[in-house]
């Protein structure tokens, strides 16, 4: 296999440098088509190996909670494109093999085959095995003209094709089954973009995007005639304004040990002039003026990171790492140390570096932050944790993973 990619790559390598200026416009049309077709191939042939690779549990052996992140740092893609890559691969692994057939030959692509896949099992559900193979071809062939989106809405029909005398029967079926896809396939993904903000994206299933609208519609109106937001703006303002609710109704349940709340840190001297900025656990800077605007409404910590006052060694009379020593901890971690984990500091604990039962103290030199998953992977597996030169946690891989046993790091909570 190695050897044949090897082989397509430098053909394709070859495409790219082709004058495409020169061809005649039939020409380039059925290269464009030829091209479709081998991406096509070549995702099912991508989709092959990441399904072997989650079973083989080759993500959590090299440190990954998932095969989705294993992904995302292996290629490079985005968590969503990661996970849905590896829910297609579990999918097309247990559809007919017509479906796979026709991704192999290029003639539907990855979302028409999960399109046909998803609606094959429900008329196999509703109608027993021969009908779902009549849907097979049937569907196949719609997707000659139709794309996924369309497919899916024809496929909700597809039992007046293949199976009329349970066709009604099976319309409730239908529609739960639509349900239960819809349930499965719910997510909201939080992506941090390079200057602090936040991208939201997701798909919310019925009754969530019922709960949502009926939370932000009252809040989206224009304030009056000299409010010139956009509606996006207004839906942006009305989220806001529900979680700002949810807070301080002191209801939602605690986060990492510590109430759920917006912590800021910034030097109490510079609050006091209003002159200093300040920043959020996971990094973001804010203006000396929005700290003031925070502050009005706020419990002030004081932690003094090193000095008399307040020491961060607290040696071997405390074994849990808490208090101003857990805040000093999440400003120099920022989040689950572990290399290629984004997890925030309200999702990690505190873990020794020196086991404490083994006399390491209570110390900002001994801890690192770790999530749930990554503080159980160190516990039970070869990986070593250190602190560099420079202060900041580095661990070192296990010889069957890297031979040389270079330290590596975690980037996703760097600040520039």
């Amino acid at each position: 296999m190695l050897e044949a990619l090897a082989q397509a790559e430098v053909a394709v390598t070859d495409c790219l440098d082709a004058p495409t200026w020169a061809l005649p416009e039939h020409d380039l049309i059925a290269a464009l088509d030829a091209a479709h077709r081998l991406e096509q191939r070549l995702a099912a042939v991508t989709l092959a190996l990441v399904r072997e690779l989650d079973g083989r549990g080759t993500a959590t052996a090299q440190g990954a909670s998932s095969t989705a992140v294993w992904l995302r740092n292996r290629l490079r893609l985005g968590v969503g494109a990661a996970r849905r890559l590896t829910e297609l691969a579990a999918t097309l692994d247990t559809a007919p093999t017509a479906v796979r057939d026709a991704l192999a030959a290029g003639t539907v692509d990855v979302e028409q085959a999960r399109v046909i896949a998803d609606t094959v099992q429900t008329v196999h559900t509703a109608a027993g095995a021969q009908a779902a193979d009549k849907a097979v071809g049937v569907l196949v062939d719609w997707a000659a003209q139709f794309d996924a989106t369309q497919l899916r809405k024809l496929g909700t029909r597809i039992l007046d094709h293949v199976a009329p005398e349970v066709a009604d029967a099976a319309a409730e079926s239908a529609l739960r089954a639509q349900e239960s896809r819809a349930t499965r396939d719910r997510h909201v993904t939080i992506s941090e973009q390079p200057d602090g903000r936040l991208r939201l994206s997701g798909i919310l299933d019925t009754e969530a995007a019922a709960v949502l609208r009926a939370a932000i519609d009252p809040l989206t109106a224009p304030a009056g005639p000299d409010d010139t937001r956009t509606p996006g703006q207004r839906r942006h303002d009305a989220v806001a304004a529900v979680c700002r609710l949810a807070l301080r109704t002191g209801e939602l349940p605690e986060n990492g040990g510590d109430p759920a709340q917006i912590v800021v840190t910034t030097g109490y001297d510079g609050l006091t002039r209003q002159l200093g900025s300040g920043a959020l656990d996971f990094g973001q800077q804010l203006s000396a003026e929005t700290v003031r605007r925070l502050a009005c409404d706020a419990t002030i910590l004081p932690a003094v990171l090193n000095g008399a006052s307040q020491p961060l060694d607290v040696g071997r009379q405390r074994r849990l790492i808490a208090g101003p020593l857990r805040r000093a901890l999440v400003l120099r971690d920022r989040g689950c140390a572990f290399p290629g984990c984004d997890r925030p500091p309200r999702w990690c604990d505190a873990h020794h570096i020196q086991h404490w039962a083994d006399g390491g103290d209570t110390s900002l030199a001994n801890a690192v932050l770790l999530c749930g998953h990554h503080h159980r992977h160190v516990h039970r597996s070869e990986w070593a944790v250190r602190l560099g030169g420079d202060g900041h946690p580095e661990f070192v891989p296990p010889a069957w993973l890297d031979p040389d046993r270079l330290p590596r790091r975690n980037h996703y909570h760097r600040r520039t």
